[in-house]
């Protein structure tokens, strides 16, 4: 499995964080591969002759104070683990910079597979992933169950206003990447400001949660993976932007994140908020404001992209469709803040 050196990861310096972190652990030689590279954080499998560990770091080149980001994602599963929420066991977080060039830490190698495509679901037949996608909702109501006061999170974020400064948070990243008139954006905006709903009891919000997001062993969800946006706040946050980008997964668009919501058997809509609200006994009935929420948040990171790519600062091929898919997203959002469950 891959070579002892990576990009971004000097096995050397690591082994020796590692071993005084974890005396004992470490048997044989080192080696190591990327497993997932690109502009969120870089993830590597590290083995030795007998165990495999994965280590997460910032981006390679990122000139952003990252060192926050890690000790988020580690604390907050760190602090999962004892609850039934299933997640990584994390073994060492390093927040010196000089030891590979950024902050990191290691976790435990879980088996699974992120399901991302409907083809792959697909070769599992709809009973299996109906049962999958089931699951998935019931780990999310797990999560939103957890007290994060009890399992020492309460300093992890702002619960009250959330809601208010999520609207204010991204109309302002909307202002900073203004290139063009944006049909109905202002008025998503100010419909959002107008109708903010009373916040529900806080809970720990992953913050991207997804099936591609999760490990799923057989229909079981072995661990929920990727911490970065997680915060203390509202936990109908998480389950409109599910939905969301379910939404955008209709075939033959060219807006998906992940397509495996379009598998056949997988739940609808409708069947999952009925599953959510049965598993949390949360009141769903303002979800239209948290669709256009999670619309509106969607359409600006969007909106963000495309005006790095108008202004040359993207990499790579697949830029230049962005830009025609943010009204849509706007005219859903101001189109689902009617909806009801």
């Amino acid at each position: 499995m891959g070579h002892t050196d990576v990009p971004g990861l000097d096995l050397d310096r690591f082994r020796d964080f590692f071993e005084r972190a974890c005396p004992g652990v470490v048997d044989g030689p080192l080696r190591a591969r990327l497993i997932e590279g690109g502009k969120s954080n870089l993830t590597y499998e590290v083995a030795d002759s007998q165990n495999s560990w994965i280590v997460r770091r910032p981006p390679l080149g990122h000139v952003l104070a990252t060192a926050h980001d890690m000790s988020r994602e580690h604390r907050v599963m760190a602090a999962l683990h004892a609850t039934d929420v299933p997640v990584p066991a994390t073994y060492a977080l390093c927040d010196d910079p000089d030891v590979i060039g950024a902050p990191f830490y290691v976790m435990e190698r879980v088996e699974g597979t992120a399901y991302r495509h409907a083809a792959e679901l697909e070769r599992l037949g709809p009973e299996q992933t109906a049962a999958i996608s089931a699951r998935m909702v019931d780990t999310l109501a797990t999560l939103h169950r957890v007290d994060p006061v009890a399992v020492g999170l309460s300093e992890y974020g702002r619960p009250e206003g959330f809601l208010a400064r999520q609207v204010r948070r991204w109309q302002k990243q909307l202002d900073a990447s203004r290139s063009r008139e944006l049909a109905g954006a202002d008025e998503l905006h100010e419909s959002l400001a107008a109708r903010l709903p009373v916040e529900g009891v806080p809970a720990v919000v992953h913050g991207d949660f997804r099936l591609d997001n999760l490990l799923v062993e057989g229909n079981e969800v072995a661990a929920v993976i990727d911490w970065e946006m997680a915060t203390v706040g509202d936990p109908l946050t998480d389950v409109a932007l599910l939905l969301v980008y379910q939404r955008m997964a209709v075939p033959g668009t060219a807006s998906a994140v992940t397509n495996a919501s379009t598998a056949p058997g997988f739940l609808t809509d409708a069947e999952m908020l009925n599953r959510y609200a049965d598993k949390s006994a949360r009141d769903l009935s303002a979800i239209g404001f948290y669709l256009g929420l999670a619309h509106f948040k969607l359409a600006v990171i969007l909106e963000g992209i495309h005006y790095r790519y108008i202004h040359g600062q993207t990499v790579g091929a697949g830029f230049d469709t962005v830009g025609a898919m943010v009204e849509p997203l706007i005219a859903a959002g101001l189109t689902s803040m009617k909806e009801q469950n």
